[in-house]
């Protein structure tokens, strides 16, 4: 028996991954349509892989779908976002305490120079990818996959709101954000394991507070304002 053509998986995913990077990096907004026939005509596709890749999407928090109304970036309330960084605080640390005994001096030295690269930016869509990318070599060396995809879907769907205290960060100079990478990459590189975790912990939950100080996560429907700023 002939096996079928891998195409149309390797389609969707490919949907599914240019779709995510639409919506992590805020070109598509809680509440937007996601209308499947434009999509295809714009890749040239047809709508089965479309159709498959906001299945994927869905899985990962990143896309509702309803039968018959199509599809929607996805929406949280301000205290869906609120418990998803307290649940972070709790075990975030974890999968960095499972990576740290096996991170290698390359490992250590590569963060070395995403944290320089952190350290000059202030353009809060260069900062987040080097965010994203200093705190997920820290985690490289896991052994814990199902721990990971939690924390990764975590990480999507609280996006949005990263972005929004990044952005507020960043344009009062940033010196805090800084500094509390900077402290955690220097508890990671002594393997200092108790104090890296407690750094982390610290970290996540400024962003939290910085986002009730600032109303982000009061407003009982936040859409109007997360897709406005």
């Amino acid at each position: 028996m002939m096996k079928k053509p891998a195409q149309p998986v390797v389609a969707s995913h490919r949907v599914a991954d240019l779709l995510a990077e639409r919506i992590l990096s805020g070109q598509l907004k809680p509440n937007d349509w996601i209308k499947q026939d434009e999509l295809a005509a714009e890749l040239g596709i047809s709508r089965i892989p479309v159709r498959d890749a906001l299945r994927i999407l869905e899985t990962r928090g990143l896309v509702s779908l309803r039968a018959n109304s199509g599809a929607r970036v996805t929406t949280y309330t301000g205290r869906d976002i609120e418990i998803s960084y307290e649940i972070r605080e709790k075990i975030e640390p974890m999968l960095l305490a499972e990576s740290m005994p096996h991170l290698t001096d390359a490992d250590i030295e590569e963060m070395r120079e995403v944290l320089d690269a952190i350290l000059k930016v202030s353009d809060v869509d260069e900062f987040l990818p080097l965010d994203r990318q200093f705190h997920w070599l820290s985690y490289s060396r896991h052994q814990t996959p199902g721990l990971a995809q939690i924390i990764e879907r975590l990480w999507d769907t609280t996006q949005t709101y990263r972005r929004i205290y990044a952005k507020i960060a960043l344009k009062n100079g940033g010196k805090i954000l800084r500094a509390e990478h900077e402290l955690l990459f220097g508890a990671i590189e002594r393997r200092e394991i108790e104090m890296a975790q407690a750094t982390l912990v610290m970290h996540i939950r400024r962003t939290r507070t910085g986002l009730i100080k600032y109303g982000y996560l009061l407003e009982a429907d936040p859409v109007i304002r997360t897709s406005t700023y």
